[in-house]
């Protein structure tokens, strides 16, 4: 049996527990996918180093899952796009089930290999892609459809479990095991094992986009705004960088697109918006490298 499968000895009365205690127990536990999160670290950097070389050729980020995984991996891809204006198309999600089963059960899906390889193949994958597989079980025919298919086209294959001696670790580069253990609510992955794919998760894509130019310092300089709040973002970040004044801040913004790294570019190198996003592009955007390909480098406040 499965470590996420097994009985929790430790909570043999849950039912008999007072509310106090439950909630005790539920936030103890998930500690846990911490622990497991943090031990993956290597595997996990492994894998943003990879992938980051197919990124920069133009690859695509494809995530694969059933269930409460499936739903994460999606949560992973479309928030890509807001926080760091990352394609939408870069970021593909495919779920057991389709997009209804995000919502509701699809009874059958995950056990679907056929259905998956047509899902995959619909998408036209190419060997720049990374293929990110999440299943706490490990053996999620869907998933393990789907990696058999990436593997054979040279896709980079990462997979995500929550036991070791899964099924599909033998069908990834880089395998990253969460060993989470069973559940207080025996079986129930969407507790601390669905906290652990979600950590590793974030960690993973966040990095990756670091390693991309999507962050100055510890900054979101390349947010898509879509909202007042995100612009007062946007211009706070500015001035925080350049040290310019807020009406200035927002006045290059506007000028540049709402882009913000290209307001900031233009500001601390003197060049107009054109220029500034021209030699964003050429140096992969990033700030650090425009500024320094200057014959007199510029001060930078972060």
């Amino acid at each position: 049996m499965k470590d996420t499968e097994r009985v929790n000895q430790k909570y043999p009365h849950l039912d008999l527990m007072p509310t106090d205690m439950l909630a005790h127990s539920f936030i103890d536990d998930q500690q846990l996918a911490v622990d497991a999160a943090r031990s993956a670290v290597d595997s996990i950097a492994r894998a943003v180093d990879l992938a980051h070389r197919r990124m920069v050729e133009g690859g695509r980020l494809i995530y694969a899952g059933a269930g409460t995984s499936g739903r994460l991996s999606m949560l992973d891809a479309v928030e890509l796009h807001p926080t760091f204006s990352w394609p939408a198309e870069r970021a593909v999600f495919l779920v057991a089930g389709g997009e209804s089963a995000l919502k509701y059960a699809v009874e059958g899906a995950e056990d679907d290999a056929a259905t998956a390889q047509s899902d995959f193949l619909a998408i036209t994958p190419s060997a720049n892609d990374v293929v990110i597989a999440v299943a706490a079980s490990g053996s999620t025919p869907y998933c393990m459809s789907i990696l058999q298919s990436a593997r054979a086209l040279g896709c980079l294959c990462i997979c995500i479990v929550n036991n070791q001696l899964s099924p599909m670790l033998e069908h990834a580069d880089v395998p990253i095991v969460l060993e989470t253990g069973p559940e207080v609510i025996a079986g129930s992955t969407r507790l601390k094992a669905g906290t652990a794919q979600k950590i590793a998760l974030n960690t993973f894509s966040s990095s990756l986009m670091v390693r991309l130019n999507k962050v100055y310092g510890n900054l979101m300089v390349d947010m898509h705004i879509t909202n007042e709040k995100l612009r007062k973002r946007a211009i706070s970040i500015i001035c925080q960088i350049t040290g310019v004044d807020e009406g200035t801040a927002t006045r290059h913004l506007q000028d540049s697109g709402s882009n913000i790294k290209t307001a900031i570019v233009s500001i601390l190198c003197k060049l107009p918006p054109a220029q500034a996003q021209s030699q964003l592009q050429h140096h992969r955007g990033s700030i650090r490298s425009v500024v320094d390909s200057l014959p007199q480098p510029v001060s930078i406040t972060a």
